[in-house]
């Protein structure tokens, strides 16, 4: 009502400032005529005004395709919602000879397409222990989903369908990310389909952001992730799948979301489909991040050890019988480079090893006090629980 008023009164108004305009444009030839019969002093010229730029005129910029748009119109197409029934436990199916001992379950996730003959990366906690998985396109069509493995240590799992010539999600390249570079994630959060939101790239390489010891670099944005959203592609601006949405931080006014490098989700995913599961390097040491201020205190209080007052890593424990102790890793050593990268915390330890292969002899390098020598552990399998 408020903007039908202001437009009717508008275009009342418009005659009148038109007439003015007229109006001053006729008597605008020398002075007025108040002015010629000595009515009123004549007018002076105005005054020069300042300057308040000196930059050239620029032609203005002219409309087009917003990258969003064109990244989303891209990647859009593949991205599927996932709907999974599982059976849990009831365990009030025994009590006053009531209902049944199990019950259904219903879960919802994302995915994307990354093969047009069916197959689809997602979270692994979006499939896990599922009797049932359904997939449905943006178009409408829907297919039964097979879960081909799933690795809970990265949250990967892959789901194929039987189908042809789907739409697929380019993929891109997670390693050389850049804080700033825009983000955006497409999913069904909260039961939306199809939605889209955007921001930045925050950090990347957070190896705790969902807990200490993760064998994920993520990477963190703002763009708005919700229950939903996982297992769906983070996109870049030309419109490749650069991670996979996987979880959340949320705190008052505001919160963060985590992505799982595409370049890790892929070779997690070859693994899944070439052996059924992922294969993780495993060493047998626990570590510590060593300051200067904890040397001193080790130094003071131990008679087992002295370590260097300075930053690094310190084992703390080594495995019986496990890799480490056979290559001769001992407690008390600072550990300086793995394979051939340097590392400077516990995470950087766990992720250069993660990158190796079972199997394969690694290079490690150690002080021992106060000198350096290479040792070379060939890790194996880590250990799977039950």
């Amino acid at each position: 009502m408020a903007a039908a008023v202001s437009r009717t009164l508008l275009a009342r108004s418009m005659p009148w400032i038109g007439i003015g305009l007229v109006s001053l444009a006729m008597g605008g030839c020398g002075s007025s005529l108040r002015q010629r019969l000595g009515l009123e002093p004549e007018a002076k010229a105005p005054a020069t005004l300042p300057e308040v730029s000196d930059g050239p005129r620029s032609a203005p910029l002219q409309p087009g395709r917003n990258v969003i748009v064109q990244a989303v119109e891209r990647v859009g197409p593949s991205v599927v919602r996932i709907d999974t029934v599982k059976r849990v436990s009831n365990p009030l199916g025994n009590l006053f000879g009531g209902g049944p001992t199990t019950q259904k379950q219903a879960g919802q996730g994302s995915g994307f397409i990354t093969r047009s003959d069916g197959l689809i990366f997602t979270n692994a906690h979006v499939v896990e222990g599922a009797d049932k998985v359904a997939v449905t396109l943006p178009d409408g069509r829907s297919f039964n989903g097979r879960v081909l493995g799933g690795d809970p240590l990265t949250d990967v799992a892959v789901v194929r369908v039987v189908a042809e010539k789907l739409p697929i999600a380019p993929l891109g390249n997670s390693n050389n990310l850049k804080p700033g570079e825009w983000a955006i994630a497409i999913g069904n959060p909260l039961g939306l389909n199809n939605t889209v939101t955007a921001g930045i790239i925050s950090a990347v390489d957070r190896t705790n952001a969902v807990g200490e010891g993760q064998r994920v670099p993520y990477i963190q944005t703002d763009a708005a992730v919700n229950p939903g959203n996982s297992g769906g592609p983070l996109i870049n601006a030309a419109g490749q799948v650069i991670g996979i949405n996987t979880a959340i931080r949320q705190a008052p006014g505001a919160g963060l979301s985590f992505a799982i490098p595409i370049n890790l989700a892929e070779r997690i995913a070859q693994q899944i489909i070439s052996t059924g599961q992922a294969s993780h390097p495993f060493i047998g040491v626990r570590l510590q991040s060593l300051t200067p201020q904890l040397a001193k205190e080790i130094n003071a209080t131990s008679n087992l050890c002295t370590v260097p007052e300075l930053n690094g890593v310190l084992v703390i424990e080594v495995v019986e019988d496990s890799p480490a102790a056979k290559a001769g890793i001992k407690p008390c050593d600072l550990i300086r480079d793995v394979n051939g990268s340097a590392v400077n915390d516990p995470s950087e330890v766990q992720l250069a090893v993660d990158r190796g292969q079972v199997g394969q002899a690694m290079p490690l390098i150690v002080e021992r006090g106060g000198e350096q020598q290479t040792l070379e552990v060939v890790p194996e399998e880590l250990p799977r629980r039950g």
